[in-house]
């Protein structure tokens, strides 16, 4: 017997999703939770009909849930983890690093096997030069129909360094337009910028991470014990992005990285020939800028406001940034530096709180200067691209008014950018190097 489908207006009387306005016009949806997609995701509308029977407007929010945790030995057979999530699930899908794969392989593979959970697990390769739309299509390949198959509400475990949590992560967002997955980082720039943000991304022509998506990790794992395998190039590679939220945000944070940054170099965050006492500053300052990062960039998830401090020494980076071969930490950090030169001539900063912020990139062997800077037409082409990927409304470009605080530039002349550029070069050409850093360059495009 074929049952008769219910009225519309019966079936959202039944439901009680909607709410009528007295004039019948607005219609307000709030879905009962039984018809839920996904545990970390959620949303509600409504529609507006303009009541001449011709249009309407329709708005929509949708709201996600993340997590971020410190853990230790996220690996070990004991930890549970992993297990409580995947254990329910029957299996783990897992995008894993070429290199990280090669160290912790073995520890991986046979925690799932500890837990009877199968375990399909891709390695990819995620070097710089691999951050193309090609490596997001065979991390798709891997997901789809003639790969595993994911469901749409499946958490793809990926475990790796910036690149990947990139990459995968843009791939997560593309596989039935939104699947979920677990953010491993195993780098510094991993664990505390690129694996908790919701920016995914490839690198487009000439300007970095130019294409990409909105789709954070429902949840990132951060365990330091990764970092005692990185090259001492790396970690330091990664400082930068905890110097850009202790400059713009956390003036304890700068305070903390004054005093055990270049420690936390040596002995790769407290996990190689260090006391308890320092791994409780490692945890502490990987926390702290963690939080100060999340708190700007998780509550603005769509970029939807231009104040957003994690911007920070990120506004002319992307185009110098590939043109001159830079580590993106070392980019960073001569953006950065600039920045604060910048601010000085625009009396935002005084010199004695610039000289604090360029020391504090030096003593950990971070670059503060680069030729690449004085060509204007370079830098001014970044900021024409800059002011496209903000939105036309201007540069924005945020740069510190003191230790722990920031404003943001609307815009730049050509006549003030060339003269700060200038008082920068002065500034650092008494530096070792001329404010160079080290191990600036990516090795694997065939730089030292």
């Amino acid at each position: 017997m074929v049952q008769a489908k219910p009225h519309p207006q019966e079936l959202t009387e039944e439901l009680k999703n909607l709410t009528v306005s007295e004039s019948e016009q607005i219609i307000q949806f709030n879905h009962p939770e039984k018809y839920r997609t996904s545990q970390w995701y959620t949303g509600h509308g409504e529609i507006t009909a303009s009541g001449n029977g011709r249009s309407f407007e329709i708005s929509a929010t949708y709201t996600l849930k993340g997590e971020v945790k410190l853990v230790d030995g996220v690996f070990e057979p004991d930890n549970p983890t992993l297990a409580e999530v995947y254990s329910s699930r029957g299996r783990c899908v897992a995008i894993v690093d070429q290199t990280v794969d090669e160290l912790y392989g073995d520890a991986l593979r046979r925690y799932f096997e500890f837990h009877e959970i199968p375990l399909k697990l891709f390695a990819c390769r995620a070097w710089e030069s691999d951050k193309t739309p090609e490596t997001v299509h065979r991390i798709l390949a891997f997901l789809g129909k003639d790969g595993c198959d994911v469901s749409r509400n499946e958490p793809v475990l990926v475990v790796g360094g910036g690149v990947l949590s990139d990459v995968a992560g843009l791939a997560c967002s593309l596989q039935h337009r939104r699947t979920p997955y677990i953010m491993v980082g195993t780098t510094v720039v991993a664990a505390i910028d690129a694996g908790p943000s919701p920016r995914t991304c490839t690198n487009g022509s000439q300007f970095k991470n130019s294409i990409g998506a909105y789709h954070p990790p429902v949840l990132t794992l951060v365990d330091r014990s990764f970092f005692r395998t990185l090259a001492t190039g790396h970690v330091r590679n990664g400082m930068a992005e905890i110097i850009k939220m202790a400059v713009t945000d956390d003036p304890i944070l700068f305070e903390l990285m004054e005093e055990y940054g270049p420690r936390l170099v040596d002995t790769h965050f407290a996990t190689i020939d260090a006391d308890e006492e320092l791994g409780k500053i490692a945890d502490e300052v990987i926390y702290r800028a963690l939080f100060s990062y999340m708190k700007h960039e998780g509550t603005n998830m769509f970029e939807t406001y231009q104040d957003r401090p994690h911007a920070y020494g990120h506004t002319w980076s992307p185009r110098f940034e590939p043109a001159a071969k830079l580590m993106h930490g070392h980019s960073v950090t001569v953006g950065m530096a600039f920045g604060a030169s910048l601010a000085v001539e625009m009396g935002w900063l005084g010199t004695q709180e610039r000289d604090r912020i360029i020391n504090l990139c030096r003593s950990l062997g971070l670059s503060v200067y680069h030729p690449i800077l004085s060509d204007i037409d370079l830098m001014l082409e970044g900021q024409k691209n800059m002011r496209r990927k903000r939105g036309e409304g201007g540069l924005w470009a945020p740069l510190p008014t003191g230790i722990g605080a920031c404003d943001y530039a609307q815009e730049v002349s050509s006549g003030l950018l060339q003269t700060a550029i200038e008082k920068h070069k002065q500034l650092c050409s008494s530096f070792p190097n001329g404010g160079g850093g080290k191990e600036m360059y990516l090795s694997d495009l065939g730089l030292e």
